[in-house]
């Protein structure tokens, strides 16, 4: 009987430690931008502005070694071209691993690009970009990286935009053995961000603003200390459904209308970036 009691707090403490909503203040620091970013509402929100003098960013407290990670945004609204709001996992060093998402303004009118990386061992150059079908400014939308074993999956509300397998049997790094800190961004990029540049930051519309409204932290805890809070002693860890996730034959058809409708641009597809050859995984995946 003390056993099973044993196991179910061990299983309730697993639980608070792998899964959050709604606290920011609990499980984020604004870590830069002296004032710019806030945290509101008791914790329910949190915004990040740009001015001529700075940005902001936040940085999760926790490190994560595979996870699904959902996050509200609502973009930066009206004029927004050289404006770059980023959310993306990290770790540290030359050789990191990186999962990118990053949303760059535009003008009035105009759509956000949704700019998708994944660096592996410090090497990335795996962009894609894809419009969105809805405006992003007007509410919030949840966008959701899942990463486990074995890939990675990039969504909007539900709906995967790429998927990026694990191909390490191939030769093709994978991240999978550094544990990555969440992040997220508002900083001025008008030398690249809109149009290559062509488009500067209109400053008279600052303070820009992007609002964070909820998110859903569903990981493994990494510590150097104990490692992972998903180790195959933890009795909740058959429970992470979440790790084994694959795409059914639902997500490949959405992830095809996405491509097919949405991508604009895809590293897979551009020839004279790699004139010797694309990269393995592009004919592989």
């Amino acid at each position: 009987m003390a056993c099973k009691i044993l196991i179910g707090l061990l299983f309730l403490a697993f639980l608070a430690a792998t899964s959050a909503t709604n606290n920011f203040s609990q499980y984020f620091d604004i870590t830069w931008g002296n004032g710019r970013g806030k945290i509101l509402n008791k914790g329910q929100l949190l915004t990040l502005s740009l001015d001529k003098a700075s940005g902001s960013g936040f940085r999760s407290k926790n490190e994560y070694l595979f996870g699904k990670i959902d996050m509200q945004l609502k973009l930066v609204p009206g004029n927004s071209a050289g404006t770059v709001t980023t959310y993306y996992l990290s770790s540290l060093g030359d050789s990191h691993d990186e999962i990118d998402f990053e949303f760059l303004g535009n003008l009035s009118g105009d759509p956000y690009i949704v700019h998708t990386n994944i660096y592996a061992q410090g090497k990335g150059n795996k962009e894609q970009q894809f419009y969105l079908w809805f405006d992003p400014t007007k509410d919030f939308h949840t966008y959701s990286i899942l990463w486990n074993p074995q890939s990675i999956i990039f969504s909007v509300d539900g709906t995967p935009l790429r998927e990026f397998k694990n191909l390490e049997s191939k030769g093709i790094p994978f991240p999978k053995s550094q544990a990555m800190s969440i992040y997220s961004s508002l900083w001025d990029a008008d030398n690249w961000a809109t149009r290559g540049g062509l488009v500067k930051t209109d400053w008279a519309q600052a303070p820009f603003t992007a609002s964070y409204g909820n998110f859903n932290i569903q990981a493994c805890v990494w510590t150097s200390s104990s490692g992972s809070s998903c180790s195959s002693k933890t009795p909740s860890s058959s429970n992470q459904t979440w790790m084994k996730q694959s795409l059914d034959s639902t997500g490949h058809a959405r992830i095809q209308w996405v491509q097919k409708n949405y991508m604009i641009y895809n590293y897979c597809t551009d020839t004279k970036r790699f004139p010797q050859g694309l990269p393995p995984e592009c004919s592989l995946g």
